[in-house]
């Protein structure tokens, strides 16, 4: 058996290992700094800090064995710590525009293991600017990591009318040509295309802290990578306050649709 079989298998093994639940850490990735829109993470959506709805999402999950919040915004820390999530308390260095989300989740991981005294199969990583998931998405992912034996699985969506066949460049006096020469008028003809949106992430422990001197920015996710595909609509990660505004929007379709978690104090 591959050395690569051999991590990917690693966290369907431990499930059924003498009948054992892998054991799996919920990853709240929530830092104070945001070019975007500042302190993100406390803004207030729907009446409530935004940081509170992933830690609802993380504890409703049944999948996951912990749940941690990694940030380095102290009111952030003191909600999370009244709901019982334990906190770490993220260095200045990971905290920084250019620190990457996998050392951050790394430092949370090897953190909450020396604090437990023990060792996680897998990470769900759980960006604290998405406020939107469909009810047990976070389970969905996780057991789709479980049974394919994959070294990752992520949220992605359709990319829609923002399709590169329809994309075009510019000179500088402004005269378009295609990006990629093609006639294609209908989106039905267009060639599926999905983006992650940033919902949830999951990926076995192996493949999360694997060597990483390939220059590859995603090769913590392994070699491996699976997709759960949901709607564009099912989620919105907020980078600046438009999107604060859509997510708000959002907020307010689903409490009279479709998600029967949908916060209460929000009107249609």
């Amino acid at each position: 058996m591959s050395p690569r079989k051999d991590r990917s298998t690693a966290i369907r093994d431990a499930d059924d290992e003498q009948g054992m639940s892998a054991r799996v850490l919920g990853v709240i990735l929530g830092r104070a700094g945001s070019k975007g829109l500042p302190n993100k993470v406390m803004r207030a959506l729907a009446g409530r800090p935004m940081i509170e709805y992933s830690l609802d999402h993380a504890l409703a999950a049944e999948t996951l064995t912990e749940v941690v919040l990694t940030t380095d915004s102290e009111p952030a820390q003191h909600i999370a710590a009244a709901r019982g999530v334990r906190v770490v308390e993220r260095p200045a260095e990971l905290a920084t525009d250019t620190a990457t989300v996998d050392s951050a989740a790394r430092h949370a991981v090897e953190a909450l293991e020396a604090e437990l005294n023990t060792r996680f199969d897998a990470a769900v990583l759980l960006y604290a600017a998405v406020a939107i998931r469909p009810p047990g998405l976070i389970d969905r992912v996780v057991r789709k990591l479980q049974t394919t034996g994959a070294d990752s699985v992520r949220t992605v969506a359709p990319i829609g009318k923002h399709h590169p066949d329809w994309l075009h460049r510019l000179d500088d006096d402004d005269r378009m040509t295609q990006f990629r020469t093609n006639s294609i008028y209908r989106r039905q003809d267009l060639e599926p295309l999905y983006y992650h949106d940033g919902a949830v992430v999951a990926v076995t422990r192996d493949a999360l802290f694997a060597d990483l001197a390939l220059r590859d920015p995603q090769g913590f996710l392994g070699a491996d990578r699976r997709a759960l595909r949901q709607s564009p609509t099912d989620s919105v990660d907020v980078d600046d306050a438009y999107d604060l505004l859509v997510a708000e929007a959002a907020l307010r379709y689903h409490a009279k649709s479709s998600y029967p978690d949908a916060p209460a104090q929000v009107t249609p």
